[in-house]
Order: structure tokens, then sequence, then C-alpha cells
């Protein structure tokens, strides 16, 4: 399934998609302090998302979605599932009651579970002999080593500037707050759960190729997802509002370059590298969030959480 050809394509795929998840983290994180619904939030994410992927669909891949059978449609379900709705759901939660940067920071623990469950569905071959193995094997321990230690061992702090972006903070639907183990163990589930995407990815690509429809559908997918369970937190309706400020920003960034764009750049590199490729760059993006977060949210930058 893997395929070699793709030269230096799905490394600038991958970078680019850690650049805007960069930006989708930090917006999300502004957003959620200001009392912005997680899953209203997540909601319009997604649906506008497969607005934004419909047109390149039905220009670059016009016709294919007659393709799409009962199988594409479960397993698109799925991909939805296991790559949106719940992990970004967990993360958005974690990252409420964290800060960005020790929630990306944690995510570091995604490479991990991604080896190990490709290894075990034969996606992966171990090769411990080979130079490729070992580097494999000791990339995932330094990732799972790291995030360990940031999770368990709080330093002093190192800088802390004041914030140039400040989130008004709303009672409305809850106060965010910080609830550190509560929020721990909402992003591991959220590492767990999107390290079950990449593998299902692979599946996606083998039962329907298309990644611009595939991106479309899983959009759509996420947005019903996501809808039913805000439905079920909340029946609230001023929980789905939107005002023109930080939250139709949020949804629009992250819509055209945190959803669409980034199915589409995973799909790519998955294709061409593998499911363990991608998660292996999640250190860029908290490299950026934690400067990013110091410099313009004011997050303190600690050594250890």
């Amino acid at each position: 399934m893997v395929d070699q050809a793709g030269g230096w394509k799905p490394a600038l795929c991958v970078v680019l998609s850690e650049v805007f998840n960069t930006g989708t983290v930090l917006l999300s994180k502004v957003a959620i302090d200001s009392g912005t619904f997680v899953f209203s939030l997540l909601f319009y994410r997604s649906i506008l998302g497969a607005v934004f992927t419909l047109p390149f669909a039905l220009f670059f891949q016009s016709g294919k979605w007659k393709d799409l059978d009962k199988g594409a449609l479960g397993w698109l379900f799925l991909n939805a599932f296991a790559g949106y709705s719940l992990p970004s759901s967990l993360y958005y939660y974690g990252l409420r009651d964290t800060d960005a940067s020790y929630a990306v920071i944690f995510a570091s623990l995604t490479p991990l579970i991604t080896f190990v469950l490709s290894i075990l569905l034969g996606m992966e071959k171990l090769r411990l002999r080979s130079k490729e193995g070992n580097s494999k094997v000791t990339g995932v321990l330094v990732c799972f080593g790291g995030a360990l230690l940031i999770s368990l061992y709080k330093g002093k702090v190192l800088l802390l500037f004041r914030a140039i972006v400040k989130a008004e903070h709303k009672s409305s639907n809850g106060i965010a707050g910080r609830h550190h183990l509560r929020g721990t163990l909402l992003l591991l589930g959220n590492c767990i759960s999107y390290a079950c995407w990449y593998p299902v990815q692979v599946k996606v690509l083998g039962v329907y190729p298309w990644k611009h429809w595939s991106s479309v559908v899983t959009c759509f997918f996420g947005g019903l997802q996501t809808f039913a369970m805000g439905i079920i937190v909340t029946r609230d309706k001023l929980a789905w509002q939107i005002g023109w400020n930080i939250q139709l920003l949020t949804i629009v960034y992250a819509a055209a370059l945190g959803t669409a764009a980034k199915y589409w750049l995973n799909l790519y590199a998955v294709e061409h590298r593998g499911p363990v490729y991608p998660p292996m760059f999640s250190t860029l993006s908290a490299v950026f969030i934690i400067i990013l977060g110091t410099l313009l949210l004011g997050e303190s930058l600690t050594v250890g959480r």
C-alpha cells in the first residue's frame, strides 16, 4: 500500500499539516476560554470544511462520488469518528483544563501508539536489525519519555510574557478552568483515538482512493456526529450561536486549514509513507505552539508542566 515514489511531497504535506494545526490549537484555546461551546465549534468547523472541500472534489474528481458504496461509507463514517469527532472533543475539553503548550506536547504519545498499532495490524515491520527499524523505535521511545516527563515533572518558570491575545472568560457553557488530572486523561484519550485514525486511513484509501471526496464525506459525517454529541450534552439553543468575533475566525480557519486541508495532506502522506509517518512530525507543532503560546497567549514556559 505504501508508495515510496512521493519524493519530498509527503514531508511537505505533514509539515504544512503541523503548521495549520498550530493556528487551529491557538485560536481554539482562545475561543474555548471565551466560552464557546466545544461541540458547536466542532460542528460548524466540520460542516464548513466539507463546503470548502466540495468545489475541489467536483472539479478534480468529478463523478467519483458514484463509487461510494455502503462499505466505503462505513469506513468513512469510522474515519470521521476516529479522526475527528472523538479525538477533537477529547482534545478540546483537555485543552480547556490545561493549556495549549501542555496539550500539544502530550500529543507526542501519538507516534508511539500509532507505531504499536501498525505493528499489531501488520502495516509496519519492526526490523530491529536495520537502521530504519532502530530509528523508529528510538524515535517513539523518545516521544514517550518526553511526554511522560512533561506530564509528571513540574519545574521552574523560565519565561512569562504578558498575553497579546486575551480571552474574555464567560460563564456560558461552563467557565474554562484548570483540572490537570482530568485534562491529562482527556488528552491521553485523544492520543489513543487519533493514533487509531492513521490505520483507518490506510483502509479508507484501499476501499475509496479519491482523496477529495473522502475529505468531503468525512467532514460531513464529522459534523453530524459532533452535532449529535452536542445535543446529548446540552439542549440550550444559545450554545450554538456564533458571533462575529474570535469564534467565527476560529471556525473559518479551522475548517479551511485545520480540517479540510489537513485531511487531504494526511491522506497523501499516509498513502506514500505509511500510517506511522505523519505523527512522527507532531513535535513540529509542539515547538510552534510553545513559542507562540508563550508570546501571544501569555502561557508560562516551564521546565516540565
